[in-house]
């Protein structure tokens, strides 16, 4: 599975932006599509996930209320709508695909068998 994210950009604090994530290949209902994030001098963190078969999603506390996953079956495209953004959700966003997770993995970057290139969001304030 080969994974493209892309629509970052430059928002000002309190805006939107939404991104996306298009997975070429091979996919089930067994996989987990995953977002992660990484600032400056930071490790790479959690953001949220969509199981593609269902409708189970998870989120990190930092996004909840503010962030929605979603998936288009038809498009294998993952989204990431970002609301009311804030400086420190500035970063690069990554995606990353997974068929194996247990649902504990989910938020381990590390556990994914793939992932693609990031999408640099800047939240100015």
């Amino acid at each position: 599975v080969q994974l493209q994210a892309f629509g970052g950009g430059l928002v000002q604090a309190g805006g939107s932006l939404r991104v996306s994530c298009v997975a070429a290949g091979r996919t089930s209902s067994r996989y987990v599509m995953g977002w992660f994030r990484q600032a400056a001098g930071k490790e790479r963190e959690f953001v949220a996930a969509i199981r593609w078969g269902g409708a189970s999603t998870w989120y990190a506390d930092s996004v909840k209320g503010r962030f929605t996953i979603s998936r288009d079956t038809a498009s294998n495209t993952v989204y990431l709508q970002m609301n009311n953004l804030k400086p420190e959700d500035t970063a690069v966003y990554y995606c990353a695909a997974d068929n194996t997770l247990i649902t504990s993995s989910i938020p381990d970057y590390y556990q994914y068998d793939y992932s693609g290139q990031g999408t640099l969001v800047t939240v100015s304030s």
